[in-house]
């Protein structure tokens, strides 16, 4: 069996959807967790609430960011970089002026 159907907390037959028990089921997922529907003995999807799901994707997409970063972080060249303290002189402000701006990040 794969990792999704070994941490799934709850396995159940395509007959329990089938026969009407869709709506327990669905509330057992929210409340249990993800659950593995099985058809002749076999896992055929996992179940998941909205909120799992999102949770989920929101993993996959910082562990994507994570990767990239580290990417670019070990393709940097480190003698190229200068200092905060230089990058200031060069554009000609100062730290009060940065300290003056007012940012907002949406």
């Amino acid at each position: 069996m794969d990792l999704a159907v070994l941490q799934a907390k709850k396995l159940v037959p395509i007959s329990c959807l089938n026969e009407g028990g869709a709506g327990r089921i669905f509330d057992a997922v929210e409340h249990d967790g993800p659950t593995v529907v099985m058809y002749n003995g076999h896992p055929v999807c996992v179940l998941l609430s909205p909120k799992q799901y999102e949770a989920m994707l929101e993993m996959l997409s910082d562990t994507l960011l994570l990767e990239e970063a580290e990417s670019r972080m070990a393709m940097n060249d480190d003698t190229k970089n200068i200092s905060q303290e230089e990058m200031m002189r060069t554009l000609g402000i100062n730290q009060e002026e940065l300290d003056a701006i007012d940012v907002e990040f949406s």
